[in-house]
């Protein structure tokens, strides 16, 4: 594909699209984001716990998490949650996640994921300095009050460290060395000294000042047909009656995207992860890291003076209501993992929940649709999509560029489950 004169549009405004969009404008294309959500309020990337995460080399499907995940059903107050109920894409999406939930599934993915997830990092400081946003460059920490879960993070340090990720095992010393202003009810943890974290609402804000500075233009409406003809996208209905015409067609709508890659023949087995975010204005403390609490799969995140705590798993199709239990469950494991806070404290805050884009493998979904010659898909990021934005974005522009991926991108096929 060449760029002199080719129209791109992104169906989809969130970290994603908005990155692709940049890196796109940036190489010379017209860009145009077709988003549904223009006012936010169902987007999945605004008010997450904001984390760059090398240390994420494990996909979702992994050995252990299904019988882990049974246990926690069991438990109202516990991170995970799959709502049963009668659909067969969830039942299908659960066994193709039953099948990669293997160690061979995890040693295939985590090279790539490594790989992605560092020159993401890469790309985010030089992004950050283009777009005036910090990025907090302190590491991660892994934070433990078991022995068995101090035991389990430091076998998956060494994995870590044999890979190319560093992590450094710390005992409750250390642990207080890095975060000394903090109190925290921990035996230990593991620092992994690579990840960062920032503000996840005004880095995306940046990204569309940027992109209005580009010459990018925003459409406020919903795609709801795609019109082919010999084998391409000729032109997107939208839901007020538009028929938007474009060179090239990005969909990157996170978990609505099958709905659209359906309607070109590709299926992309999908599920919703329901997560929630509380932000405290006035902390009682302010941890220097961004941290995650081990037994509880609770994210803290500091965001300049405020502190960001955000959790669950809940596989519930696009439900975006909020499940007070679940919520109390976040703010209790906090509480016992840094004492000097009470649940109290979270009175009065406004919870905020969206939808992470799982696909049953764990990995993303990125590259052409099969046999639609100028379709290209972006999604499937699960936990990952701020992190993995950049490189995303990088890769997307390579593909519409005609350019070899400068990252392997095979495993990522969007026609894998067709």
């Amino acid at each position: 594909m060449s760029k002199n004169g080719d129209n791109i549009l992104i169906v989809g405004g969130g970290v994603i699209g908005l990155c692709s969009a940049w890196y796109l404008s940036r190489a010379g294309y017209r860009v145009t984001i077709l988003d549904r959500d223009l006012d936010r309020t169902e987007s999945c990337s605004e008010e997450n716990a904001g984390m760059v995460v090398p240390s994420h080399f494990i996909p979702l499907a992994a050995p252990g998490v299904v019988s882990q995940g049974l246990k926690w059903m069991l438990d109202s107050k516990s991170p995970f949650y799959l709502r049963p109920r009668l659909d067969p894409q969830l039942w299908s999406w659960c066994w193709q996640f039953l099948r990669h939930s293997n160690a061979r599934h995890v040693a295939n993915s985590q090279e790539l994921l490594r790989d992605l997830s560092l020159e993401s990092r890469r790309l985010f400081l030089d992004l950050t300095n283009e777009l005036d946003v910090e990025l907090v460059t302190r590491g991660l920490m892994m934070l433990c009050r078991s022995e068995e879960g101090l035991s389990h993070e430091a076998e998956v340090a060494k994995v870590a460290n044999a890979i190319g990720v560093n992590a450094e095992i710390c005992d409750q010393s250390r642990v207080r060395e890095l975060d000394p202003a903090t109190t925290m009810d921990v035996i230990g943890g593991v620092w992994f000294s690579q990840d960062c974290h920032l503000h996840p609402g005004t880095f995306l804000q940046a990204l569309r000042d940027g992109i209005i500075r580009g010459g990018g233009n925003f459409v406020g409406d919903e795609a709801t047909d795609l019109v082919c003809e010999g084998g391409r996208i000729v032109a997107v209905k939208t839901k007020s009656g538009d028929s938007i015409a474009a060179d090239v067609v990005l969909l990157a709508g996170g978990a609505w995207t099958p709905e659209m890659a359906s309607k070109l023949g590709c299926r992309l087995p999908m599920q919703g992860g329901k997560g929630y975010s509380l932000t405290l204005k006035e902390p009682r403390e302010l941890p220097r890291l961004c941290s995650l609490l081990k037994e509880a799969r609770v994210a803290v995140t500091p965001m300049g003076g405020q502190l960001r705590v955000a959790g669950t798993m809940e596989i519930c199709g696009r439900d975006l209501s909020v499940n007070r239990k679940r919520l109390q469950g976040i703010i209790e494991s906090f509480c016992r993992f840094f004492p000097a806070f009470e649940p109290e404290d979270f009175e009065g805050i406004r919870p905020w929940s969206g939808l992470r884009p799982c696909s049953p493998d764990g990995l993303p979904y990125v590259g052409h649709v099969p046999g639609i010659e100028n379709a290209m898909v972006a999604t499937g990021h699960s936990m990952l999509g701020l992190s993995l934005g950049p490189v995303t974005g990088r890769l997307v522009t390579e593909l519409v560029s005609g350019d070899a991926p400068s990252i392997d991108i095979s495993q990522m096929d969007p026609g894998r489950f067709s």
